[in-house]
């Protein structure tokens, strides 16, 4: 590939399509996630990172050796790394004595740094401690946000966006009872964002609608907030902008409410109600009698004194 005035040409037909394969399009691929680990790391950052990889299999990449590098200082190594890999979600752990057990979320737009947020480990229980049966690979899991906090307090909102864009998985036009396996819970409480995920079991209930119970399979965190780095308004108005192709289109006279239900409205012209057909009655028939002239005088019958 040769690149004159910014632009990339390609020279063979493998080029070509690697090219069109990055291009932009109206509806884009499912977002990868690259998973990394700083310079210092701990054990429980390393099998947090891999509990998390196995959630996100397949549309995740696993970097095994460490990165020194420290994203809300320079995040120019994650930006290569991610027109690299062509990954618009990353994870980063690190660990270190002020910021021990860290985790870093953080998304892309245009291969540069949109949100980032960074949450500390407080408790961990990894997949493999809760000895119970897990879901397939590539389970689309999902997702239940508990606190008044999530719709309140700016950094929440952006913080629950994040995760909602990093665990929704592929979009799907329709979902099998029998695929809805997985559950992840997210709940704010005092300072501290408790996750928790879940198996889904479908039990007999005698009746059409099966019985639901959830067993816990891990991973479990307890995390806290620590540091977030947050894209202006105006970035984030664009990011979220969405083509006009993809918009639909305003159909007139359809009206929708909150549960979804249509409304149409009808124009008709104005009706003639003389000549609407009503039920017919006895009562209402005409009697049968003398037609009387208008020049005529009706006959009055006598009364007897």
């Amino acid at each position: 590939m040769t690149q004159l005035d910014g632009i990339v040409k390609p020279k063979t037909k493998r080029s070509k399509r690697f090219l069109e394969s990055r291009a932009p399009k109206l509806i884009e691929d499912v977002k990868n996630t690259m998973i990394m680990k700083g310079g210092n790391t701990s054990q429980t950052v390393t099998t947090a990172l891999k509990d998390i990889y196995s959630l996100k299999k397949p549309n995740a990449l696993l970097y095994k050796k460490k990165n020194i590098t420290r994203p809300f200082e320079d995040s120019t190594s994650l930006e290569f790394f991610s027109k690299k890999s062509d990954c618009s979600l990353f994870l980063f752990g690190s660990h270190n004595k002020k910021r021990p057990n860290n985790f870093i979320f953080g998304r892309m737009f245009d291969f540069h740094v949109l949100d980032m947020f960074e949450l500390g480990i407080e408790k961990f229980i990894s997949l493999s401690q809760i000895k119970t049966s897990k879901f397939p690979e590539g389970t689309k899991p999902m997702l239940i946000f508990a606190g008044e906090i999530f719709d309140t307090d700016n950094n929440y909102k952006r913080l629950k966006s994040l995760l909602i864009d990093f665990f929704r998985g592929p979009t799907v036009p329709a979902v099998r009872l029998a695929g809805l396996e997985h559950v992840l819970h997210f709940t704010a409480l005092e300072g501290k964002i408790y996750m928790r995920s879940y198996r889904c079991l479908l039990k007999k209930s005698g009746c059409r609608t099966p019985r639901i119970e959830l067993e816990e399979i891990g991973p479990s965190f307890n995390f806290v907030m620590r540091r977030t780095h947050l894209a202006s308004d105006d970035l984030y108005k664009l990011a979220n902008r969405q083509p006009k192709a993809l918009k639909p289109k305003k159909k007139k006279n359809i009206s929708h409410d909150v549960f979804g239900t249509s409304f149409g409205r009808v124009h008709m012209q104005k009706q003639d109600l003389s000549k609407l057909r009503t039920r017919k009655m006895k009562g209402l028939r005409k009697r049968k009698g003398e037609v009387v002239d208008e020049d005529q005088e009706p006959k009055v019958a006598k009364v007897e004194s």
